[in-house]
C-alpha cells in the first residue's frame, strides 16, 4: 500500500524525522501537533484555549492535505501540561468535535518540547470507503 506523507516545513520535522501526517489506504495519522509559528516559536503563551483551537486548525489542514475531513477523525490524544486546565482545553476540543465525537484521551505530561507549549494533540482518521475510492 502506498504511503502519502505531508510535511509542513516545521524545523522539528527534519530534526526528529517525522511527517505532520501520513495516509496509508483509508487511514490517516496526524503527528503530535502544537500551536507554533513556522519557525517553531510557540503561539499564545499561557492561553491553553487558543493553543488548542490553533492546534485543531492545523490538524484540520493536515487532514485536508491527504483528502480527509475533521468528520473522519475517530481518535484524538491530548497531552496537557496542567490537567487543572482541562475545561478550557476540553471546551476548545468540544467546539470542534461536538457532533463528531471521536474517542479521546487527555493526559497530563510533565513537559513538552517548549515550556510555553501547554497542549499537544495527535489524531487518527478513517476516510470512508466512498471518499477513498475518489482519490
Amino acid at each position: 500500500m502506498e504511503r502519502q506523507r505531508i510535511s509542513t516545513g516545521s524545523p522539528w520535522e527534519g530534526i526528529v524525522g517525522y511527517s505532520r501526517a501520513v495516509r496509508v489506504g483509508n487511514l490517516v495519522f496526524v503527528a503530535g501537533t502544537t500551536a507554533s509559528a513556522p519557525n517553531g516559536q510557540p503561539l499564545y503563551p499561557g492561553d491553553a484555549y487558543e493553543q488548542t483551537r490553533t492546534i485543531l486548525a492545523r490538524i484540520e489542514a493536515a487532514l485536508h492535505d491527504v483528502g480527509a475531513e475533521l468528520s473522519d477523525v475517530v481518535q484524538t490524544r491530548l497531552y496537557v501540561r496542567d490537567i487543572k486546565r482541562w475545561e478550557e482545553i476540553g471546551r476548545a476540543h468540544g467546539e470542534v468535535f461536538r457532533e463528531i465525537r471521536p474517542v479521546t484521551s487527555m493526559v497530563e505530561v510533565s513537559r513538552l518540547i517548549d515550556s510555553a507549549m501547554l497542549v499537544e494533540i495527535e489524531a487518527m482518521a478513517v476516510i470512508s470507503e466512498s471518499a477513498h475510492e475518489k482519490d
